[in-house]
């Protein structure tokens, strides 16, 4: 008898638990949609380059009433300014860093996850060349600035050579072309689908305006990306944030 007791004891607070999980998760995505950012990496580009490694990129979300920022995605070198031997490398993505590091922004809290609004930045290795898929999930139906800079490291071309013999000049960060920067407006209502557009590039300059630029001497780095959409889908409900 004591054993049937525990057991049914123990089937109903399993469903109690169960049921409580359940109701924190759907509590949690109300009202909320997820804008995915899926981008393919132009594996031939990342071969043809000096390096051969894959492009360094960050993706982060600008309130349009607030101009408060949100990184939703950086590669870990640009992240922990980790560059093999060079203290840094301002002409990665030069957008990036000013918004970032200059802290002329503050970060846009993060609506899921609690602590420090400017240590919730999301870094991971650097992706292979393929696709890349990254969501981010914001209040359904608001509105956002989702800007992408990439740099693709020794992409040299006739314009920006490894090593100019008529002016006698090196690219010191052995940049090649510089990054490029995509910038769109979205509506974060289900169904969107965005195809973002280069914007310019980017060069390291003292304010944001200067920083872009209009695209001069550009080949190969305009298809560092061959892909890449937006797409606003419906957040599913789950018990832990990834």
């Amino acid at each position: 008898m004591k054993l049937r007791q525990f057991i049914l004891i123990s089937i109903i607070f399993f469903l109690i638990i169960s049921g409580a999980l359940i109701i924190y998760a759907f509590s949690k995505t109300w009202g909320k949609n997820d804008i995915e950012i899926k981008i393919h990496i132009n594996e031939q580009l990342v071969q043809e380059s000096a390096f051969g490694e894959s492009p360094t990129f960050a993706i982060w979300l600008e309130d349009p009433k607030t101009n408060k920022t949100k990184t939703v995605f950086v590669t870990r070198r640009a992240a922990e300014e980790d560059w093999e031997g060079k203290a840094e490398v301002p002409v990665a993505l030069p957008a990036w860093f000013y918004v970032n590091k200059e802290k002329k922004y503050q970060q846009i809290p993060d609506a899921t996850e609690g602590g420090d609004p400017e240590q919730i930045i999301i870094t991971g290795a650097t992706p292979k060349p393929g696709y890349f898929v990254k969501r981010i999930s914001v209040e359904q139906d608001s509105d956002w600035i989702l800007w992408i800079e990439v740099n693709l490291a020794g992409d040299f071309n006739e314009q920006y050579m490894e090593f100019n013999t008529e002016l006698n000049i090196a690219d010191e960060y052995m940049t090649g072309q510089p990054a490029l920067i995509y910038r769109t407006n979205i509506t974060a209502s289900s169904g969107t689908k965005i195809v973002p557009e280069i914007l310019g590039m980017t060069v390291v300059d003292s304010t944001l305006e200067k920083i872009i630029r209009p695209m001069e001497g550009i080949s190969t780095a305009s298809n560092i990306f061959d892909e890449i959409s937006l797409n606003v889908v419906k957040t599913k409900p789950r018990i832990i944030s990834w």
